[in-house]
C-alpha cells in the first residue's frame, strides 16, 4: 500500500475515478456494470485499509498516560461517538494498534501494502519476537482462510474471539412478564453495575445449578436449531482457492494515495483527537462509496462469478477487510435504497452508527425520531429506542434479547431442566417464568435489606453514569458539591457515575459537574462548557 506524506490527509479525498456523486449518476439509470463497480470496491478498500490502520495506532496512543482522561470519554464511547465506530471494530483496532508497538516488520509490511489488513489481524497474536518475520511471510504469500488455520494450530490455546450471537424470542403473559422484570431487577441488586445479558445469565446459573442436567448431555443442544451458520464449509473455500490459483486473473488493484499519519508519544491528547477525527471524515468519504459498492456486488452475486465461495470470503481476501465491516456497510446502503427517510437523515448529517440504529425502525418511526437522534449521543439514541423496544414488546407479550451464545447455552440448560421437571414440553416464556421465580426465592431475602442511599441514588439514575456520552454502568456515587466544600447527602447533590469517570476525570482535575441532580447539571471540561463527545461529522 503506498504511502503519502502527511500532506495527504486533507479535508476530501480524491476519490477517482469516481466521485460519490458520479457513481450515483453513473449507475441509477439501468443496472450497474458491475465489472466497474467490483474495480471501485477493491479500490476503496484499499484506501480503507490503510485508514484503519493510521486509526488503530490513534486508538493506542489514546489508551496511554492520561489521554482518554484528559477527552472524559471511555475508549469505546469516544470511538463511537466521534469517529463512528462500533465497540467490536474498536476492540479489534484498538489490539492492533497495541500489536504494531511491538512488531515493526508486520507494522512495515501493513503499511507498505505487501499484507491486508485481515491478514495481519490474524497473524498479529502470533507474529511475536523471532517468529514475526516468517508469519510476516506466510502473511504475504497465503490465504486468510490458510492463516486462520495455522494460527489455532500455532496457539491452540487461543480460542475464537468471534462468538456467535442469538436472539431469545419468547411470549410472556402478563404475570409471567412480572416475575421476570422483577428477577432483573433483583438481579441488578446482587450484581451491582450488570448488564442485562449478565443479568439473565445469572438467573439461568442459579436455577441450572441446583437443578443440574445429565452430564453427558450437550447443553447447547436445545439452542442448536436456532444457530445460523456463519461463514461456509472449509473445504468449499479451499477447493476453489485451488481452481482459481488463488483469483489470479482478477484485476490487480492499484496502489493508491493514503494520508501517512504518526502518533508521537509527545502528541497531547487533542493532537490525537484532532488526527483520529480527520481519518473519520476521510473514512466517511471512502465508506460512501465502498458501501454503494458492496452493495452492488453482493447483490449481482459477482463475488461468485469470481470464484469466491461466499461475499464473505470475497470481503476478507479479495478485499482484504474483515467481512463483518463490509457486509455493514452494505447492508445499510440497501436499507438506505429502500428508505427515503433514511437517505433524508444522512443528508441532514447523522452518521453511520445512528443511521444503523434508525434502520431497525418502520419508515414512519424514522422520519419521527431522525430530529430526536440528531439530539442524542448514541448510547443515549440506542437507550432511549431499547426502552421503546420493550414498550411494543411489552404490549405484544413478547421478549427479545440479543444473547452471546456461552448464555443461551446457560440458559437453555435451565429451560431443559424445567421441562425435564415437569415432564412436558413447557413453553419458552414459561420456563423463563419459573427459572425467574427461583432466583427470586433464593436472593429475595436481599431486597428486604435497607438501600443504602448510594443504590437510591444510582437507581433513580437508571444505573448508568451520568456523565454526557458514557455507555457504562454506575458502579459509584459522587458528591456535585464536594462534602469538604459543604456540600451534603441530599439526592440533588449526588449522581451515579462509573468508576473512570468519578476517579480519573473528575478526582482526576479533568472533568467538572455543578448544578442540581438530575436534571440541572452543567458539565465542564477543562474549564470549558462541556456536552459530551461530539462526532468528526458535527463539528
Amino acid at each position: 500500500m503506498a504511502s503519502a506524506p502527511a500532506t495527504a490527509a486533507a479535508s476530501r479525498l480524491d476519490l477517482e475515478p469516481y466521485t460519490p456523486a458520479e457513481l450515483y449518476e453513473l449507475f441509477r439509470g439501468g443496472e450497474p456494470d458491475a465489472d466497474e463497480c467490483e474495480a471501485i470496491l477493491a479500490r476503496m478498500a484499499r484506501i480503507r485499509g490503510a485508514i484503519d490502520v493510521a486509526t488503530a495506532e490513534g486508538l493506542d496512543a489514546l489508551r496511554r498516560n492520561d489521554r482518554l482522561a484528559e477527552l472524559a470519554s471511555h475508549l469505546d464511547d469516544y470511538a463511537r461517538e466521534v469517529l463512528d465506530l462500533r465497540r467490536r471494530a474498536v476492540q479489534e483496532l484498538a489490539r492492533l494498534g497495541r500489536d504494531l508497538r511491538t512488531r515493526p516488520i508486520l507494522r512495515e509490511a501493513l503499511c507498505s501494502g505487501r499484507v491486508r489488513l485481515r491478514a495481519a489481524q490474524t497473524v498479529a497474536r502470533v507474529a511475536i519476537g523471532e517468529a514475526e518475520a516468517t508469519w510476516v511471510e506466510r502473511a504475504e504469500r497465503m490465504t486468510v482462510r490458510e492463516l486462520e488455520a495455522a494460527v489455532r494450530q500455532a496457539r491452540p490455546d487461543a480460542g475464537d474471539d468471534d462468538e456467535p450471537w442469538l436472539r431469545l424470542r419468547a411470549g410472556l403473559a402478563p404475570a409471567e412478564r412480572t416475575v421476570v422484570d422483577e428477577a432483573l431487577a433483583l438481579a441488578g441488586e446482587v450484581l451491582p453495575g450488570s448488564s442485562r445479558i449478565e443479568r439473565l445469565e445469572a438467573i439461568a446459573q442459579e436455577f441450572a445449578g441446583e437443578h443440574p442436567l445429565d452430564p453427558e448431555a450437550d447443553p447447547v443442544a436445545p439452542v442448536r436449531d436456532a444457530l445460523q451458520p456463519i461463514g461456509e464449509r472449509e473445504d468449499r473455500r479451499a477447493t476453489l482457492e485451488a481452481e482459481t490459483e488463488r483469483w489470479a486473473v482478477l484485476r490487480a488493484v492499484a496502489d493508491a494515495a493514503v494520508p501517512d499519519v504518526r502518533f508521537y508519544e509527545t502528541a497531547t491528547a487533542h493532537d490525537v483527537d484532532a488526527k483520529l477525527r480527520e481519518l473519520a471524515r476521510l473514512r466517511a468519504q471512502v465508506d460512501d462509496v465502498l458501501g454503494y459498492c458492496a452493495a452492488v456486488v453482493k447483490k449481482s452475486r459477482m463475488w461468485k462469478l469470481l470464484g469466491f465461495a461466499s461475499f464473505r470470503q470475497y470481503s476478507e481476501e479479495r478485499l482484504g477487510l474483515g467481512a463483518r465491516t463490509v457486509e455493514e456497510r452494505a447492508k445499510a446502503e440497501e436499507r438506505r435504497w429502500r428508505s427515503p427517510a433514511l437517505r433524508e437523515a444522512k443528508r441532514q448529517g447523522l452518521g453511520f452508527e445512528k443511521l444503523r440504529l434508525l434502520s431497525r425502525l418502520r419508515e414512519e418511526e424514522i422520519e419521527a425520531w431522525a430530529p430526536r437522534a440528531e439530539e442524542l449521543t448514541c448510547s443515549a439514541l440506542r437507550r432511549e429506542l431499547e426502552v421503546e423496544t420493550e414498550r411494543q414488546m411489552r404490549a405484544r407479550r413478547k421478549l427479545s434479547v440479543a444473547l452471546p451464545l456461552r448464555v443461551a447455552a446457560v440458559l437453555a440448560a435451565a429451560v431443559q431442566a424445567v421441562r425435564e421437571r415437569l415432564g412436558r414440553c413447557v413453553p419458552a416464556g414459561k420456563c423463563l417464568a419459573i427459572v425467574a421465580q427461583h432466583f427470586i426465592d433464593v436472593w429475595g431475602g436481599l431486597a428486604k435489606r435497607r438501600k443504602s442511599r448510594a443504590q437510591k441514588i444510582r437507581e433513580r439514575d437508571l444505573g448508568w453514569c451520568q456523565v454526557p456520552g458514557c455507555s457504562h454502568r454506575a458502579t459509584q456515587t459522587h458528591h456535585v458539591l464536594y462534602r469538604s466544600h459543604g456540600g451534603g447527602d441530599d439526592p440533588e447533590n449526588k449522581i451515579g457515575l462509573c468508576a473512570f469517570h468519578h476517579l480519573r476525570c473528575i478526582h482526576g482535575g479533568w472533568l467538572r459537574v455543578v448544578g442540581k441532580a438530575p436534571d440541572q447539571l452543567r458539565w465542564f471540561l477543562n474549564g470549558e462548557p462541556w456536552a459530551g463527545p461530539r462526532g468528526a461529522t458535527a463539528q
